[in-house]
């Protein structure tokens, strides 16, 4: 066969361009999108017909129901979405990803976009050089589009020519010859080739080009495009393999719909290709039996026809879906419905705009972890019983080393995030964010000593007056509506955090006026005689502690409001 390694690397590095093309030109489109896409995806509702609508949307600029699908994933592990709703998005998803097939068969064969690429990035390159966002993001989605018409131009020059390569057609021709097996093999050539490139688009344009050049016929590219569809559901149940129950549940729903859809597919495989070969004869076209040039039309009508009947088949049975899958993997109680931070890294990182989303979502958990740390030091103060008081000493322990490990994961999934292109906006959330992470660990730091302070004490048989317990509870409830503000500021965004953050500076003042007149009282206490001085040195230091938990409660508010932010 005369086809060196050279030219199979001219073939790779065409795919290589098309990948990257389709990376740029959706990284833009997010980040002209920006707010407004983040905006789309959190108003989600349980309306199927709305969820099949966004899945649609977002695959249609993703240009990959893989990287969709497997945000999807990531949001129903985050708590996001829940299960009804992300199986609505993966059925729009499904969807999503047949304009590909129509982007390519009316623009990359029929119309020499590739002549005009040069053009377009001669208009795109000084764009990205503006200092408005909007601008540079045009730009870069320009730059994308011309990038990936590139590729499929060199894709189309690279595939080698059958007539210099009997051989190839001869292999190729071979697998043909089983009948209904040949569908099948063909189908799982499909599987493998989206699993390797971990695009169905990309799988997409190879098999259009193949198509187009004669390599396979109309039934065996259907049959790959049909592998498209499970191959997408392996790369979102690998990416759920790390996730929660809830994520597992979603990466099934989209196994089962997909398998579903297959599986029809396949039983009325020959009467739906014959059909569309009969319309499109009949609309005065060639038939894409007898036509190369006309199979990359019929694989598009093909595609459409598949993804939205299929949907029509089964959105009336989302409940349905759930309950099966909730039946197939049970809950294993509150240790596996937590949600995880895990999943970060996986998939998600390749829609760097999405992700912003994803990491104020983990970064507001994680102010609601440091909350419930602290809510163990009251219940320490008042616990009387030694074997319940070093079980809550246990759990303040375990929250202090999960404070540490889920604040690296968080900082790391931020730096990884920010090395991205993103849009200035998004840049700033995600440095609020790591500034926020840096101030919940310290929380966690002070209520770990607070709680080591307190097995200390009582060891040392030092117990506060009745005075002191009183005053430590006027201080917790002070804090925790400190905790109560800053957690709402950190749901409800910076827009209204700045309109509610003289709530927090009033708190913080209260704090440390508390603070204030508890030390002129201990002092006073003492040289009286009417307090004991180890009890009055621990019950001084939980107030300073508590101080600074405001403190740090404090510049959370700041951060998420975006003002005095050094």
């Amino acid at each position: 066969m005369n086809f060196s390694f050279i030219q199979f690397l001219t073939l790779f590095g065409a795919l290589s361009l098309f990948l990257f093309g389709m990376k740029v030109m959706s990284e833009g489109i997010q980040k002209l999108a920006g707010d407004k896409m983040r905006t789309i995806l959190s108003a989600m509702t349980s309306n199927r017909f709305f969820g099949v609508i966004t899945g649609f949307f977002i695959t249609t600029l993703v240009q990959s129901s893989s990287a969709s699908t497997v945000m999807v994933v990531s949001f129903v592990n985050a708590g996001l979405l829940s299960l009804v709703q992300s199986v609505g998005v993966i059925m729009g998803a499904n969807i999503g990803t047949t304009t590909t097939a129509w982007l390519i068969s009316f623009l990359g064969f029929k119309l020499n976009i590739a002549a005009l690429s040069l053009p377009i990035i001669a208009v795109a390159f000084p764009m990205l050089y503006f200092s408005k966002d909007r601008l540079t993001s045009l730009g870069e989605t320009l730059l994308g589009f011309a990038l990936l018409f590139m590729g499929l131009g060199l894709l189309k020059d690279s595939v080698p020519d059958l007539h210099a390569n009997p051989q190839m057609f001869e292999a190729l021709q071979n697998l043909t010859d089983y009948g209904f097996g040949s569908i099948l093999i063909f189908l799982g050539i499909g599987t493998l080739l989206t699993i390797v490139l971990q695009s169905s688009s990309a799988t997409m344009a190879l098999t259009l080009v193949m198509c187009n050049y004669g390599w396979i016929g109309f039934e065996h590219g259907a049959a790959i495009v049909l592998g498209e569809n499970i191959g997408t559901t392996i790369t979102a149940n690998l990416a759920a393999l790390v996730g929660n129950v809830h994520a597992k549940r979603t990466a099934l729903a989209h196994t089962l719909f997909n398998l579903f859809g297959v599986t029809w597919m396949l039983i009325a495989f020959k009467l739906v290709i014959t059909t569309i070969d009969s319309y499109m004869v009949g609309m005065g076209f060639a038939s894409p039996m007898n036509s190369p040039e006309m199979v990359p039309f019929g694989l598009a009508i093909f595609h459409t026809a598949f993804n939205i009947t299929n949907t029509l088949l089964l959105i009336g049975f989302i409940k349905f879906i759930v309950i099966s899958v909730e039946k197939i993997i049970p809950s294993k109680g509150k240790g596996d419905e937590r949600h995880q931070l895990e999943y970060f890294g996986s998939g998600f990182l390749h829609m760097a705009e999405f992700s912003v989303l994803q990491a104020k979502r983990e970064t507001r958990r994680y102010c609601d972890l440091a909350q419930r740390m602290f809510n163990f030091i009251p219940e320490m103060v008042y616990q009387t019983d030694r074997k319940k008081f070093a079980k809550v000493l246990a759990r303040v322990s375990k929250y202090e080393e999960i404070t540490d490990r889920v604040e690296v994961e968080i900082t790391t999934f931020l730096i990884k995030v920010s090395r991205k292109q993103l849009s200035t906006s998004a840049s700033e959330q995600l440095r609020r964010m790591r500034l926020i992470c840096s101030e919940v660990e310290k929380i966690g730091d002070i209520c770990f000593k607070m709680a080591t302070l307190l097995d200390k004490k009582k060891e040392e048989k030092a117990y506060f007056t009745p005075k002191q317990r009183e005053e430590l509870t006027n201080m917790f409830e002070l804090v925790n509506d400190a905790f109560d503000v800053m957690m709402v500021n950190m749901e409800r965004g910076e827009m209204f955090a700045r309109t509610n953050i003289q709530q927090a500076y009033i708190l913080e003042k209260r704090i440390n006026q508390f603070r204030d007149n508890v030390s002129e009282e201990v002092i006073d206490d003492i040289e009286k005689g009417s307090s004991h001085v180890k009890s009055s040195f621990y019950f001084n230091k939980m107030i300073s502690s508590c101080e600074k938990v405001g403190d740090s409660i404090l510049n959370i508010n700041e951060a998420a409001a975006g003002v005095n932010i050094e």
